[in-house]
């Protein structure tokens, strides 16, 4: 793992840091400060605070949580998140209590990250996180509409649909068309071509301003003091019990974090650098949110908006985030009355799309493939119609039951046939099912001869003793019983390590055929527990996520390599994983590509070579048989064999000894074709608009680890922590 530099760090080593903070930070932080200025006033709004304490949330969530924080890309700020929370404290104890009540939970947040409780956030379940944030969405953006047609929000989602109607009814044509010209922009800017280095927000507010101030006196515009330091409201300490004030405080504590860290652990996955250290980032979040509570402002939490906008924009390290609370503050000070000419209907519609995609296709997809949609629905109604806290607390007890249901529903079948009973038992066998288990088991006729067939992923002890005492009773009574002892004590995890299903075993001259069927049948044997999956894949039709193409070489297992199952891998094999260039009659790669980014519209690609392998070590030596298809077919190795005599020599970089030649070539090999996916019109054009990611892999066969292929030296990085801090660098 790199360490942070300090003083004695070479002078070379803080000039190239110096230089990456000009090159991507810089710019990356002002399109961030850009994106946030407008968010940062909506979300104020739309929580009842003054408009100048989601500004000062905004600038102490990027220079205080982006200084001392955990996660290196995430921007923080006040987040459409809270806004709920925020709102209902304002209205519960005033804005000077609620900026007390910030500060507390600041505290509270430190001692958390302290206690490094941070971790847990990866534990919670994501049914309920998304639908917290989908419940909030909604409640936003219910409640921004009214805004957008002139009115003022009500407290509840409840009220604010009832007041709908009314609403629509009232005559404020100009509020109405400065909010759906900011909706029409945000939807309509991203999707026109080079443009996107603009922020959609940025240029609806913009534009709309414009057009109000030439055309519209009589809009609601933002409000802000004159001296904006002398008008910030210090925290007070609230009006309240002793009861109501922890739980204010807790609360703000409590949603804060979690969307934090999950905020962070989903910026992580944007990216390739370094992975966040989420109790560091609690604390700080914690000493954001005190300093924003001591100088009046907003809570701060980390922003998905904002931090996946930083990382798109290309920064590498936190000066991005600091400098853009910069930037704010030097705006608010310097020119502060050009944020007076914004309309509260153009906030209004900026935060009416952002709520709307806190509601995303993508989760709901997801979480039905993996039948979790029940908890994503009543979490979200939970928090849209009785609060934030009810319905996350709803959410979670719905998530618990469900896993204590699926622990406990273990199938028992017991059948007969020619008075020999089978007992069947599949799933997870716990305490929770031990009394059917009995009720099947007792149904047996005393006497009769049993085989149980034990097919299960765990067995606690209940369920042991259970069958153990039914064994022996039964055998006590005259019958008699047929049980696999291996796979009992295997089930309750006191037997050796079972053998993989495609382990390999020491069999003299097997027949062939008979050991491919023995193979099914133990598969359909053992199946029940992916049954499920693979029906739903089958009616849904597949979407995988990658194109992996890797080489026919049966010791490369790539749902192994990569951890993946049924549906999410979209495979190519042929020998030397080779992509000839667009245009080389090689019409089933060509087909496999095309059919891939095009019709099933995969994320990434991914070209993995290996060690040890043939087709590189034939085109070495040069002795394939003349005139074959596979000596046609290796001249396409022809491009790596020149690249890998360029090259110097790779070192392994997790034991530090020299490739072998063929395995150079095959490092080489990888990076060639990568280059070749290029020429395919289709693989541009999706990479060119941030569609596609292609990625080079190779994998150590005897070490069993994966590494991945730059194009540079060292031209290999551990798939691990050294692969989390090399960045994001494919070969080009």
């Amino acid at each position: 793992m790199p360490t942070m530099s300090t003083s004695h760090s070479p002078p070379a080593s803080r000039t190239t840091s110096l230089r990456s903070i000009l090159h991507h930070d810089l710019p990356a932080s002002l399109v961030v400060f850009l994106i946030a200025i407008p968010l940062s006033l909506g979300i104020a709004a739309a929580s009842g605070a003054p408009l100048i304490a989601g500004l000062v949330a905004a600038v102490v969530g990027g220079v205080v949580a982006g200084a001392l924080g955990g996660s290196p890309l995430q921007v923080s700020g006040p987040a459409a998140g809270l806004t709920v929370v925020v709102a209902g404290l304002v209205g519960q104890f005033g804005w000077a209590a609620t900026a007390g009540i910030t500060c507390a939970a600041g505290v509270v947040q430190i001692l958390l990250g302290v206690t490094r409780i941070g971790r847990l956030a990866l534990s919670l379940s994501p049914a309920v996180v998304h639908g917290m944030l989908a419940g909030i969405g909604v409640t936003i953006a219910v409640q921004q509409l009214h805004v957008v047609l002139g009115g003022q929000a009500q407290s509840s989602l409840i009220a604010n649909v009832a007041e709908l109607p009314g609403q629509l009814v009232a005559h404020h044509p100009h509020s109405v068309l400065v909010g759906v010209l900011t909706v029409a922009i945000l939807l309509v800017w991203p999707r026109l071509p080079k443009v996107n280095v603009v922020p959609a927000p940025l240029v609806a507010v913009v534009a709309v301003t414009a057009l109000a101030a030439l055309w519209m006196p009589d809009v609601t515009r933002v409000n802000l003091p004159d001296q904006p330091l002398q008008e910030l409201i210090l925290p007070a300490i609230p009006d309240g019990t002793p009861g109501q004030i922890i739980a204010a405080v807790l609360t703000v504590a409590l949603v804060a974090s979690v969307e934090s860290l999950l905020s962070a652990v989903a910026v992580d996955k944007l990216h390739n650098g370094k992975r966040s250290n989420l109790d560091r980032e609690l604390i700080g979040q914690g000493a954001a949110n005190a300093v924003s509570g001591a100088l009046g402002g907003m809570p701060v939490t980390g922003v998905i908006v904002r931090s996946s906008t930083n990382v798109a924009a290309g920064a590498k390290t936190r000066a991005s985030a600091i400098m853009h609370g910069l930037w704010i503050a030097a705006f608010v000070l310097a020119a502060g009355s050009m944020l007076e000419l914004i309309p509260m209907a153009a906030l209004a519609g900026v935060l009416l799309v952002t709520g709307l995609r806190l509601v995303q296709l993508a989760h709901i997809r997801t979480l039905r493939r993996h039948d979790e949609l029940l908890v994503y629905v009543v979490t979200g109604a939970g928090v849209a119609v009785l609060g934030l806290a009810e319905g996350v607390l709803i959410g979670l007890v719905l998530a618990i039951a469900r896993v204590l249901y699926r622990l406990s529903r273990a199938t028992v079948t017991a059948t007969e046939e020619d008075g020999q009973w089978t007992v069947q038992i599949r799933g997870t066998l716990v305490f929770l099912g031990v009394s059917s288990l009995i009720r099947t088991l007792r149904s047996i006729p005393t006497g009769a001869r049993v085989r149980v067939d034990l097919s299960v992923d765990h067995l606690d002890h209940a369920a042991y003793e259970a069958i153990e005492d039914w064994r022996r009773g039964h055998l006590a009574r005259g019958g008699s019983v047929e049980l696999n002892r291996m796979a009992f004590r295997a089930a309750l995890g006191s037997a050796p390590k079972r053998r993989l299903p495609w382990q390999p075993q020491v069999i003299a001259e097997p027949d062939q055929r008979a050991s491919m069927l023995d193979g099914i049948r133990a598969f359909e044997e053992s199946a029940d527990h992916i049954r499920p999956m693979l029906a739903k894949l089958a009616a849904e039709g597949q979407r995988p996520t990658q194109l992996f193409i890797t080489c026919a070489d049966s010791r490369i297992v790539p749902n192994l390599i990569t951890s993946t199952g049924p549906g999410d891998q979209f495979c190519v094999r042929n020998i030397g994983n080779l992509v000839p260039p667009n245009g080389s009659d090689s019409n089933s790669v060509d087909a496999a590509i095309e059919f891939a980014v095009e019709v099933l519209g995969v994320r990434s690609i991914v070209v993995c070579g290996h060690s040890h392998c043939g087709a590189a070590a034939a085109a070495l030596q040069a002795k394939t048989p003349a005139g074959t298809g596979l000596q046609n077919w290796l001249r396409h190795l022809e491009p790596s064999v020149r690249r890998a005599v360029a090259m110097p020599d790779i070192v392994d970089p997790a034991t530090g000894v020299k490739l072998s030649p063929a395995d150079k070539l095959s490092v080489a090999n990888v990076g060639v074709q990568l280059s070749n996916l290029r020429s395919f019109a289709c693989v541009r054009k999706a990479e060119d608009e941030g569609r596609l990611e292609l990625i080079g892999l190779w994998f150590d066969i005897g070490a069993a680890a994966a590494r991945l292929v730059l194009d540079r030296e060292p031209y290999l990085v551990r798939a691990d922590e050294e692969l989390a801090t090399a960045g994001r660098r494919t070969v080009r």
